[in-house]
This record gives C-alpha cells, structure tokens and sequence, in this order.
C-alpha cells in the first residue's frame, strides 16, 4: 500500500508514529510523510484522488495538518481517523456539546473569550478546571479553587492584553470532578481497549507511576462509546472515577499510546486495515450517526 503520513516537526523523533513509519516500511509498504508545518507543499499536485491508499493524521492541536487531511478526504482519499470527526475532538468546547448531547458522562462546560468573561460562572460550579479549547498534554490547565480566585486570575491576564490565553483562542471552564489524583487513560486500537493509570496534572505532588491497568467493565462501554459518537478508530479518553461514576474530561485523536503493548506493531496493523477497509469519506464534512456499541473484549493490564 501507499501511505501518506502528516507528522509535525514535534512529533518528529516521537515513537509515536516514528516506528509505526518504520514497521509498515519494513512490511513492504510505501510511506510518504509531510511535515506541514515546515515543508512548502504542492497541494494541487500532491492531495488528488488515487495518489494513496491512505492518508494519516499525527499533528499538535491546532497546526495545519488537519486542513491538510481534510483536503485529502475532500477529493475522495481515505483518512486514518476519519477527517469528518478529528475537529470535533481537538475543540474541546466542541467535544463537550457533542459528548453531552449523546450521552456521554462529560461535565458541564462553560466556554469563554477571556478569563474575564469566566468570571460569570455561578458559584456553586467552583472548584473550576479551565484549560484552553485546542490544549493538549496537559498544557495550561489550572485548578481555580473560588470566585475570587478566579478574579484575581482575570486581572493577571487582563495586564497580558486581551488574549483569553498566551496561544489565544477559548478557554472552557468545568467544575472539579473529586478524585485521588489518579487519571485514567485509555487507548483504543481499532476497538481493542487498553488502561493506564498516571499521575493528575491536577496533583502534582503525588508520587504515582505511570502503569498498566486492569480496564473496569463500566468504562470499557464508556470507552466504546466514546468512539461511536466522534467516530474515531484510534484514540484515547481520559477518565476520572468521580463520586457518581466515570467521567469523560478529554478525548484525543491518535494519542502517544504509551504503555500498550507492542503498540507500533498494533497501531500500524489497524492503519492498514482501516485503509483497506474503509469507504472513501464525502467531500462535505458531516458528523457520523452513532452506531451500536460492539461487544469489546476488555483486556486485563500487567505492569510494564
């Protein structure tokens, strides 16, 4: 098969897609990668139909890799994932009313210019998270104990100018979901589920390594749907086991997959059948319908 790969200058030396680049080379496939945010490329020439098998999506939240991979699935390419679905995670504000809207245990989300403007959530929602809308990895996000903080919070960014945040954009606001200081991550490989457990960016100061996990039932179905809703075949979510039950606060497309076992061999396999298997996508974007949440088997983590 012939791949084309978008990878952007920070995931350069990632493993992730760095060897699932070298294992479908090894397998006797054709790999192109781009690196959109450094290369001059010839879209009229290189993005046409039957110029590959596939198209795949590995770029920072925000960058040009996605207008990219959408222009592939414009003129009739595949993309791994879908192309009509990655928008729909990367703004989580986006995420937040799609996830609500279809049942998923997402919190109540606020979405703002600035932090001023947050300052409008009622009280009762405090403690706040606030993060921006195309954060990733942890990236800005702050625990705003009371209104008042939150005030004081508003005032500091005001003296920076009137960016919601340094990288610009929204910010979106969700109350404290009570936990240990434990975040679930769990990967998804073409519909098999893998857990890890790791430390909260929320809680810093707690010493707990990052390890394989046995994935409970109840978020395995969770974790299925979450998949059907975005329509998404590689992904991840993070989870917390709150008081009134698992809850969604992040869903990423084409995450790191750190901790899964043999995950480039696994994460380049399910490339290739998704190439092969999947119907070229419209040229005008639509959100897919959710489908019937499939029987997956759960698989049982061990330490690595």
């Amino acid at each position: 098969m012939r791949l084309c790969f978008l990878v952007e200058e920070q995931y350069r030396r990632d493993g992730m897609p760095v060897e699932v680049i070298r294992r479908l080379t090894d397998w006797g496939h054709r790999v192109d990668v781009v690196r959109p945010g450094t290369s001059l490329i010839p879209v009229s020439e290189s993005i046409r139909a039957g110029s590959h098998d596939a198209w795949v999506l590995k770029t920072v939240s925000g960058g040009p890799g996605l207008t990219l991979l959408e222009a592939a699935a414009a003129v009739g390419l595949t993309t791994v994932n879908d192309a009509r679905a990655i928008r729909g995670v990367r703004d989580k504000a986006l995420a937040a009313a799609i996830g609500r809207s279809r049942g998923l245990p997402v919190p109540l989300t606020y979405a703002a210019a600035d932090w001023r403007t947050l300052t409008e959530v009622p009280a009762e929602c405090f403690p706040l998270v606030v993060k921006p809308a195309d954060g990733s990895s942890g990236r800005d996000v702050h625990l705003v104990a009371t209104p008042e903080r939150l005030a004081e919070q508003a005032a500091l960014s005001e003296q920076d100018g009137p960016a919601a945040h340094r990288g610009g954009g929204m910010l979106i606001a969700q109350p404290y979901v009570a936990n240990d200081g434990t975040d679930l991550k769990v990967y998804s490989v073409a519909g098999d589920l893998y857990a890890t457990q790791r430390r909260s960016p929320l809680h810093p100061d707690r010493s707990l390594p990052e390890r394989r996990v046995e994935l409970p039932r109840e978020v395995a179905a969770i974790a299925a749907r979450v998949g059907e809703v975005y329509g998404l075949d590689l992904y991840g979510l993070d989870v917390l086991l709150g008081p009134d039950g698992p809850v969604v606060v992040d869903v990423n497309d084409f995450p790191s997959f750190r901790q899964v076992p043999e995950a480039a061999d696994r994460v380049a396999s399910a490339v290739l059948r998704l190439a092969r298997g999947r119907a070229a996508a419209p040229a005008v974007p639509a959100l897919p319908a959710p489908r019937l949440a499939p029987q997956i088997p759960v698989t049982a983590g061990e330490d690595r």
